[in-house]
């Protein structure tokens, strides 16, 4: 797949890219307003340093060189072994009620196996949607979460924004197995700008997987997408997310609920790759009795900054959040966690836990706790605690007595660490995530 030498960042381009997915009017339209909102916002400046990011540089379209398939065999060669070494095929076959697979910037796979169907659950991509009976139900929410206006990262997103999955899960129905999206940037400093739609309704329940990677450039790449759940009267979700990118990668991603009265969301998020990365999944607690919960880990080896974190809005009374994280830093790597928590006056007797794990593994490394509490309702319950620590040098000697060496020591008591994290994914993502940290300390050791 090879970037045409017309996809640079401009107005042009949005207006091409809508044309080129046959989009109805309005989706135009939120284009452009979008991009002209781009054009007017500075780059955030309270997270890391971005400046090596260079957007002229950026291709922010890659077109595909086939059309979406339903079976693996249908993939272009080159792109199937890509998924293949993921395991990907595989998890479909024995974990998976259906499986999305982008390849740059285009969804190049899409299947639900029957028995999600027969439940109604639609599972296409977003593009597909948008010509469709869901139309209009994609007019109403899109955008309407992760507003261009939020920040500079979410207007581009808007603008340009290509591929993706859109999710609909009818009143009542409880999936089973769960729905994954698969995401893969292979080209040389290309932009993927994916958009997630989600919508579960009244006392439905979903499982949605997330899995992110790249292969390593001596170039930067760039991802900003963008994910929109919504979540009926009593309905749940759990959205799962273990990402992997590449040493090369500005991983600037905005993820946003909304949870409606007795309803629930969960976010399981694990950070192991990109060079930068800016992730903060925010919930709107808009019902009574709405709750959430986040429980994440992030581990930042030698030349990353992961600034991570959770959002969390309380907009109705009775509502709960607990927020668990695990923030480690090894080599010179830097690893931030932002916990921020805004009760409205509107949020009587709600109640908000959090609990951060600081992990310093290197005398260079850093691993920073940042709260920001805004409560403004009364009788409300907040409780924050924080710890920053290094690994006990007694243990790791006991473990050497007992024939470990050093390394293999700080390994079991990272693996230990983060192991909470692991028991809320499907084993073999669990066996994934073990290896994901394991190569991260590997790395790590290399530079030191």
């Amino acid at each position: 797949m090879t970037p045409r030498p017309t996809d640079k960042l401009d107005r042009l381009l949005v207006e091409e890219l809508s044309a080129r997915h046959g989009e109805p009017d309005w989706m135009r339209q939120v284009r452009l307003q979008a991009w002209e909102k781009y054009q007017s916002l500075s780059y955030p400046t309270w997270g890391p340093d971005v400046s090596g990011l260079d957007m002229d540089k950026i291709v922010p379209y890659i077109q595909p060189e086939s059309q979406m398939a339903t079976s693996w065999e249908q993939v272009p060669p080159d792109v199937r072994q890509s998924f293949a070494e993921l395991g990907i095929p595989q998890a479909e076959e024995q974990l998976l009620a259906g499986v999305a697979a982008q390849y740059d910037s285009e969804v190049v796979y899409h299947r639900t196996q029957e028995m999600a169907a027969e439940q109604g659950v639609v599972f296409t991509d977003l593009t597909a949607a948008l010509h469709g009976e869901y139309e209009p139900m994609i007019r109403q929410y899109f955008a309407k979460l992760v507003t261009p206006g939020e920040h500079k990262w979410a207007a581009l997103h808007t603008a340009v924004w290509s591929g993706g999955t859109f999710v609909y899960v009818p009143p009542g129905v409880q999936t089973a197995l769960p729905l994954q999206a698969y995401y893969l940037l292979n080209a040389r400093g290309a932009g993927q700008f994916e958009h997630t739609l989600i919508i579960v309704d009244e006392g439905a329940s979903l499982h949605f997987i997330e899995g992110c990677s790249a292969p390593r450039y001596n170039v930067a790449a760039l991802h900003a997408g963008a994910v929109e759940i919504f979540v009926g009267k009593s309905a749940k979700i759990r959205y799962s997310t273990v990402e992997n990118w590449s040493r090369n990668m500005y991983n600037l991603n905005t993820k946003k609920a909304q949870a409606a009265a007795g309803a629930s969301v969960e976010w399981v998020s694990g950070s192991f790759g990109s060079m930068v990365t800016e992730l903060y999944p925010a919930t709107i607690l808009a019902g009574a009795g709405a709750k959430m919960s986040y429980h994440g880990v992030t581990l930042a080896g030698s030349g990353q900054n992961l600034d991570t974190g959770v959002k969390v809005v309380a907009r109705a009374p009775q509502t709960a959040c607990t927020i668990t994280a695990q923030s480690l830093a090894d080599g010179d790597g830097v690893s931030t966690f932002r916990a921020s928590i805004a009760m409205t006056p509107e949020a009587t007797g709600s109640r908000a836990s959090i609990d951060c794990q600081s992990w310093q593994l290197a005398d260079q490394s850093r691993s920073d706790s940042i709260p920001v509490l805004d409560i403004r309702a009364p009788q409300v319950d907040v409780g924050y605690e924080a710890c920053v620590g290094t690994l006990d040098e007694g243990i790791i000697a006991y473990l050497g007595s007992r024939g470990l060496e050093r390394e293999q020591a700080r390994l079991a008591l990272v693996n230990g660490v983060v192991d909470g994290f692991a028991k809320q994914l499907p084993l073999e993502y669990a066996v994934e995530m073990a290896n994901l940290v394991t190569s991260q300390m590997k790395k790590a050791n290399a530079k030191n």
